[in-house]
């Protein structure tokens, strides 16, 4: 059962019959938001917004490892980036997802932040239907979903983090506007949510 996680709010990841989960992709959608005018511009719809999905691997609060459209996995193969979507869909599937193997991470890794930036500098204003929602990679099941309420004058969110609580991990929505093109202008930004 998916819990629609409000901002702040954190969960626990374990498997529905219990025990920790070994791999979870982190799914983002979104679609262009409506064109305000003519009847020719409701015809065209919204266009194409580029949103990129980053994964930023955290050793206490030292970046040690970044997965995003540039970069498609990180240095242990651990956290997987399946690849950039350049238009957005319809707001219901994933555009781009973002598999993370729990088990495999580095010891030393301890929290991953998941962020999305237009990369084309378009802000949020121009994007409905935004989300991003964590899966049992080997069940399919949702496990959390985030829904970004209502677009705003940013080009970048800090959606997520999964952390490592004890044996295991826990997911936290994050939910914070933030001003950038790629997730390296996003790090100040993502520093007070460690």
């Amino acid at each position: 059962m998916s819990v629609n996680l409000s901002k702040g709010q954190a969960i626990s990841l374990e498997k529905t019959g219990g025990g920790g989960l070994a791999t979870v992709r982190m799914g983002l959608g979104w679609q262009a938001a409506q064109k305000r005018g003519g009847l020719l511009r409701k015809l065209m719809g919204g266009g194409d917004i580029d949103l990129d999905a980053s994964a930023v691997l955290f050793a206490g609060e030292k970046a040690e490892d970044v997965v995003y459209f540039g970069k498609l996995s990180d240095d242990a193969g651990s956290v997987i980036h399946t690849g950039d979507n350049l238009t957005g869909g319809a707001g219901q599937e994933d555009d781009e997802s973002i598999v993370v193997m729990l088990s495999r991470l580095p010891q030393r890794i301890d929290q991953i932040v998941f962020t999305v930036n237009s990369f084309s500098g378009q802000s949020f204003t121009e994007v409905e239907r935004a989300f991003c929602r964590l899966l049992d990679e080997e069940t399919g099941e949702e496990l959390a979903r985030y829904t970004l309420a209502g677009g705003g004058d940013y080009t970048a969110m800090i959606m997520a983090k999964v952390r490592r609580q004890g044996a295991g991990w826990q997911m936290t929505a994050i939910g914070t506007p933030a001003t950038g093109r790629t997730f390296q202008d996003l790090l100040p930004a993502i520093t007070p949510h460690l």
